[in-house]
């Protein structure tokens, strides 16, 4: 269930608010209303303030929430597709993943909900910009379980939306145990550099640029290309000059006849990889071109590709650390 992330996060609701909706015990809710029943507690989602089990049992996840609530071993019972996180995952995690019921396709319109009511959740977390909400029927869904809304608005807020869906899905014991781990590396990956990588101005050529239009994709601070790189200490100069909503508060789409306004201030460039190291058709536009070619930075040597740039987890984003080092490793000989 996912949606082009160039139009997918346009429209979302504000990083301040997703970000502070954590859930919480209810005074007048929290508990039990019969015996028998599992205690409840209220949880701030991007559909309003939703009655969940403190402990659900069985979880039903869509989205950005399938890699994050995997990864934190929430206890699901059904998932929607998600093929594009499939390079980033573990053995385990995509074992995990092949092998749960999947209830859903790869866009929110295709949600099965029979399949959904014949997984009995008692809690199901949609993980879809607020705008891809339309395409579902969340009352038909809340006559199944609690349905609680946790979708991506800027690419960097993964780390705070991920941990909102692990704590909804009572998965937060592993979660944090990644968070640590991730952290513990980048800031040894930033010591590492911390001589060389914070004082280049950086550009970089994300990977959703549109060929047929003669475009590129510029990705600024805190987009998907860009975001994991600088909490190494890398520094992303500029700023959307018609800044949108979610993505599009981060990056923008020149015209190929832009690169040197766009990148000739720039002392090194980045640009995004599959996960494999290939080039995209949209990215090897870029680097064909004798404006790419002429650009101080690439006349430099200084043009490092990195891969896994759509890192959402932190277990994904520790593959991105480790593709980032690889890359920027060069940096450290000269």
């Amino acid at each position: 269930m996912s949606i082009r992330r160039t139009s997918g996060l346009v429209g979302a609701v504000s990083l301040a608010l997703v970000l502070t909706g954590c859930g919480s015990s209810s005074d007048d809710g929290g508990g039990s209303d019969t015996a028998g029943k599992d205690k409840t507690r209220v949880f701030a989602a991007d559909n309003g303030k939703i009655t969940i089990p403190s402990d659900p049992k069985r979880v039903v996840a869509t989205g950005y929430a399938v890699p994050a609530l995997i990864e934190a071993d929430a206890p699901l019972v059904g998932i929607s597709s998600w093929k594009r996180g499939e390079p980033m995952m573990s053995k385990e995690d995509l074992a995990e993943y092949k092998k749960l019921t999947k209830v859903a396709g790869e866009q929110a319109a295709e949600t099965n909900y029979e399949a959904i009511a014949e997984a009995e959740p008692d809690l199901i977390v949609i993980g879809v910009p607020a705008p891809v909400l339309g395409d579902i029927d969340v009352k038909r869904l809340e006559s199944i379980a609690p349905v609680v809304a946790i979708g991506p608005t800027v690419p960097s807020a993964w780390r705070g939306l991920s941990r909102k869906q692990a704590d909804a899905a009572g998965a937060l014991e592993k979660f944090d145990a990644a968070q640590k781990t991730y952290e513990t590396k980048a800031a040894e990956l930033a010591k590492k550099y911390k001589d060389v990588l914070p004082g280049l101005k950086l550009g970089h050529v994300g990977a959703y640029g549109e060929v047929s239009k003669g475009t590129f994709q510029r990705e600024f601070g805190g987009s998907w290309g860009t975001n994991i790189a600088e909490d190494l200490g890398a520094k992303y100069y500029g700023k959307v000059k018609e800044a949108g909503e979610g993505s599009r508060a981060v990056s923008e789409y020149p015209s190929v006849e832009d690169l040197p306004d766009a990148f000739g201030e720039a002392d090194a460039l980045t640009y995004s990889v599959q996960a494999d190291g290939s080039v995209s058709e949209a990215v090897q536009y870029v680097l064909d071109s004798k404006l790419w070619k002429n650009l101080p930075a690439v006349k430099a040597g200084k043009t490092f590709p990195l891969r896994y740039t759509e890192a959402a987890t932190y277990g994904e984003a520790m593959n991105t650390l480790d593709a980032i080092d690889k890359s920027f490793a060069p940096l450290l000989d000269r």
